[in-house]
């Protein structure tokens, strides 16, 4: 789950299969952080896991809105899909297998603490997401019109 805002990843969540409880347990995470998500929007494509009626009640117990893009559109999912090719090639390129699937998430777990820690964006004015958030709290962002 990934801060539009800051491009920080707000949750996140691993397993061995895409079934609709990876992205609830993503969500959660993402709820845990901010502490609530009321009045968030999750825009998605339409995967199965995110159409399901389980992952509906979730948002809508949670106070979020469900957005999805055009069928067979890339371009809004921009964001995501970039994200997920620095993690590829950062992370994951020319691994063939992992020792073992706890090395393989501690390994994206590092990589994730760094991205949104120190890892400098320039959509952040070159400083990490966390520190972008920091610095746009609500009251040194503008009011909108």
């Amino acid at each position: 789950m990934i801060d539009c805002f800051s491009g920080r990843v707000a949750g996140w969540a691993i397993a061995e299969h895409m079934r609709t409880e990876l992205v609830e347990d993503a969500l959660k995470a993402a709820e845990a952080l901010r502490g609530s998500l009321t009045g968030a929007v999750f825009h998605s494509d339409h995967g199965s896991q995110y159409t399901s009626t389980d992952f509906a009640k979730l948002c809508t117990a949670l106070g979020v809105t469900q957005s999805m893009g055009g069928v067979g559109s890339s371009a809004d999912n921009a964001l995501a899909e970039s994200f997920n090719a620095s993690l590829k090639r950062e992370v994951l390129q020319d691994r063939s297998a992992w020792p073992d699937a706890a090395t393989c998430r501690r390994e994206v777990f590092r990589w994730l603490l760094r991205y949104n820690l120190k890892r400098r964006h320039s959509r952040c004015r070159y400083s990490s997401p966390a520190t972008y958030e920091r610095n746009h709290t609500p009251t040194t962002l503008p009011e909108a019109a």
